[in-house]
């Protein structure tokens, strides 16, 4: 599988875990996004479900074990290079995620990991979308998302 200058599109799925007021975050070891917040998640595997995918990325760059809850969006992330030629091209499947067992810790494509309060989340750097699904995460968990 090629995932710079794809050929199709590639799947992606996300792990939004929240637990009270927090958010696990990865900061990404590779591209793209190499050194960037990002949600915890990669590309789904042939023959794999995307439920399966969430539960399977989270615990490879987390450490945690989840359960898949509500689809919270599908969204596209298209990177292009100087040339706008498309150098990276994902449909990200997001869902809401709870923790059911482990503790916290770096593994796989995660340079580091950790839990972000709603509050610290302003100042992060990251894309749009990303901040978009945390929000609603907080949002159908009856919490404020105050970003």
């Amino acid at each position: 599988m090629q995932r710079e200058f794809p050929e199709v599109p590639l799947v992606g799925v996300g792990a939004i875990i929240i637990e009270g007021d927090r958010v696990v975050l990865v900061k990404r070891a590779h591209p793209p996004l190499q050194a960037e917040w990002s949600i915890p998640g990669g590309v789904l595997e042939v023959g794999e479900l995307v439920r399966e995918a969430a539960i399977r990325e989270a615990r490879e760059e987390t450490g945690l074990t989840v359960e898949p809850g509500e689809l919270l969006g599908v969204y596209d992330r298209v990177l292009r290079n100087s040339e706008k030629r498309v150098q990276y091209h994902y449909v990200l499947i997001d869902f809401l995620c709870r923790r059911v067992a482990g503790e916290l810790a770096a593994s796989s494509d995660a340079a580091e990991v950790r839990w972000f309060s709603r509050e610290e989340l302003p100042a992060l750097k990251m894309a749009e979308d990303t901040m978009e699904v945390i929000r609603k995460g907080f949002a159908k968990l009856g919490l404020d998302p105050l970003l």
